[in-house]
């Protein structure tokens, strides 16, 4: 799903979906296997740090249950609506829960921040000059229908997504010279580069489509047609804009592959859609929903002491993961002329109280984020060093004189609300770019006032907005609040039509082809892209590249360190803050594993015990009771 899709209206947790740490070698990744006589590798897995954990035996994920039960229902929440079945444009607005129905070429491993094993692929091949990768598709893989999985398919599917789909794709795959179907399951991609250290694990997490289905189908436009897939699920119903059922494939074609074994327990999967995140809560409670992740903090709180939870039948867990924990913050738009100017964003950060919001409204559960790669090795911190300070040496000029002698800090508060410093060094700051206070009114020289609007996808954000503008209004801002529909504001978003609003960039443990879409001034202007602050700096898109191309894991970390740095320095974002935990709350018919992977929630690996059913759905229709009048 695209990232922004995710951009949460609640206090998100902040994390990022789970990723590939970067090569020893230079240029690629590490095949397991032995090379054969003209040097090409053939092997099972790809691994951007030494060798894959599992053999080419393995017969399941460390962390599954092989013996998990298949059956039952799992109710999930969804927001908003939907009116589209092609997740894969920027056209409309996409059901969830469509991974479901697509196979990927090679399987992340959610317990290993560096590697991929082969899925619909049944062997990789990795050319000794690194400058491409090939896939063999099983001979098993089958579509819904019948026929085989094929490498034109795939063909199909790189071509159409890079040009009718997205535009993270493009960015995603720009170092793909060419794709060739050499026969009926040998699909070659061609690299422009062997400098690209995980192309070859990006192409195979690609989600393969089917070229019979869609090539009588516009794929520009929304549909709603359900569409052919080759995965564990399929769309059974469905009301639009409402709710969605998948069924679980008889017969999948994977069922028994290591990498599928003791995932896709549930019989059905049924999203129900709410208006926004409270309504969801209440059904939760209500039990028309079986399974939730709360990010809410003061929900988690405060919103958990009914009786199913008294009673034990429904379960709230904290599980701990090791996922690099991004960026979230208030974007300012930078092709806004308001926020052009570095002081004026400084301001803005200066007088967010993030102290007295996490005491007073988050329960004190967040710590406040202070890198674009939080929680990882990846950050930047003190001043910089040794590699990173030659790498930044060049940039002398281009980049603040003062990252090279200061630690790059928020402004921290007491807490108590009273945040007169922080207000006066913003006022100060605006005072030096050229705003001044007139009759209680921030105005610039023209005599305008300083007015924006912070655009949010659902009421739960508000509470932080709020606020954050009453202490604005202080300097002689008018700033207002907006909310509007999920899919309103992806509309918005993809056109870049806000001021300010909430962004979520989620990082891995090996960053790469994905910042070109998040930093680069190529994608500042491409409707649709996920750079939503605007941010267009030369001294970025090199560093940007340099993170790209890095040889080994020590040059990583210093060039990404390096773009940490200067992207912190330029104020684009006022950071907000995270969790290092999934906060959960299920009923008790869920079972899970005894485990957890380090960097998942891996709900798939869940299943519904039989035995505790008829006491939750006894325990729900009480739920579902009105209440009665009490009698005199």
């Amino acid at each position: 799903m695209n990232r922004r899709a995710l951009i949460a209206s609640t206090a998100s947790l902040g994390f990022a979906l789970p990723a590939l740490l970067p090569a020893r070698q230079a240029g690629a990744a590490t095949a397991a296997g032995q090379p054969g006589p003209d040097g090409t590798i053939r092997t099972h897995a790809l691994s951007l740090l030494g060798e894959p954990a599992l053999p080419a035996d393995f017969q399941h994920w460390p962390w599954v249950n092989p013996n998990a039960p298949k059956g039952g229902e799992i109710a999930l929440t969804a927001l908003g609506s939907f009116d589209s079945f092609n997740q894969y444009i920027l056209r409309g607005t996409p059901a969830v829960g469509m991974g479901n129905l697509y196979d990927t070429l090679l399987k992340e491993s959610a317990d290993e921040a560096s590697t991929e094993y082969c899925h619909l692929a049944g062997m990789i091949e990795v050319p000794p000059d690194r400058l491409g990768v090939t896939f063999e598709i099983r001979p098993e893989a089958k579509w819904h229908d019948g026929r085989p999985v094929s490498a034109e398919d795939v063909v199909w599917t790189f071509n159409t997504l890079r040009s009718s789909g997205r535009p993270f794709y493009r960015a995603y795959w720009g170092d793909v010279a060419s794709v060739t179907a050499e026969g009926a399951r040998r699909v070659v991609f061609r690299f422009k580069t062997n400098e690209n250290r995980e192309l070859a694990l990006i192409l195979g997490q690609m989600p393969v489509l089917p070229k019979h289905f869609w090539e009588t189908r516009d794929f520009t436009r929304p549909m709603l047609d359900i569409p052919l897939g080759s995965g564990p699920y399929r769309i059974e119903r469905f009301e639009a804009g409402r709710s969605l059922v998948y069924r679980r494939v008889d017969g999948y074609w994977a069922r028994d592959l290591p990498t599928a074994k003791g995932t896709a327990n549930f019989d059905t999967m049924r999203y129900e859609y709410f208006r926004d995140n409270t309504v969801a809560l209440e059904a939760f409670k209500a039990g028309q929903i079986d399974f939730r992740t709360e990010n809410v903090a003061k929900d988690w709180a405060t919103a958990y002491d009914f009786p199913a939870v008294r009673r034990g039948l429904v379960k709230r867990d904290e599980i701990r993961h090791e996922l690099p924990t991004g960026m979230q913050g208030f974007a300012m738009n930078l092709r806004r002329p308001l926020f052009q100017d570095a002081r004026v964003r400084r301001a803005l950060i200066e007088v967010f109280d993030f102290e007295w919001m996490n005491a007073n409204l988050f329960y004190g559960s967040y710590a406040r984020t202070t890198s674009y790669f939080s929680n990882s090795e990846l950050a930047s911190g003190g001043v910089p060093q040794g590699r990173e300070l030659e790498i930044l040496q060049k940039y002398r000029g281009k980049v603040p004189d003062r990252l090279f002698a200061e630690e790059y800090k928020l402004p921290v508060t007491d807490g108590s609300g009273n945040n007169r410093e922080g207000l006066r060094r913003g006022l100060d700051l605006l005072r030096q770019a050229g705003w001044t206070v007139r009759d209680r009114k921030l105005v610039n020289a023209k005599g305008e006032g300083f007015a924006f609007e912070i655009l949010l996808n659902g009421p739960s954000f508000e509470r932080i907005a709020l606020p954050y503008v009453q202490t604005l209004q202080r300097l002689g801002m008018e700033p207002r609040v907006r909310t509007v529909d999920p899919a309103q504001y992806q509309v918005r978003l993809d056109a870049f039509d806000y001021d300010v609003t909430v962004d979520v960039i989620g990082q891995s443990l090996s960053p790469g082809n994905e910042q070109r879409d998040y930093f680069t001034c190529a994608k500042a202007q491409e409707q649709g892209s996920q750079n939503i602050a605007g941010i267009c700096d030369p001294v970025v898109d090199e560093l940007v590249e340099m993170v790209i191309a890095a040889p080994d894991r020590e040059e990583l970390v210093a060039r990404t360190r390096a773009l940490d740095r200067v992207l912190l320095w330029n104020d684009y974002l006022i950071p907000n803050w995270h969790s290092r935990t999934f906060r959960v709350a299920y009923w008790d018919k869920l079972g899970r594993p005894a485990r957890n992977p380090k960097y998942a929630l891996a709900l798939d690996s869940w299943w519904v015990v039989p035995d505790r059913v008829g006491a939750v759905e006894q325990a729900k229709r009480e739920a579902q009771q009105p209440a009665q009048p009490t009698r005199p």
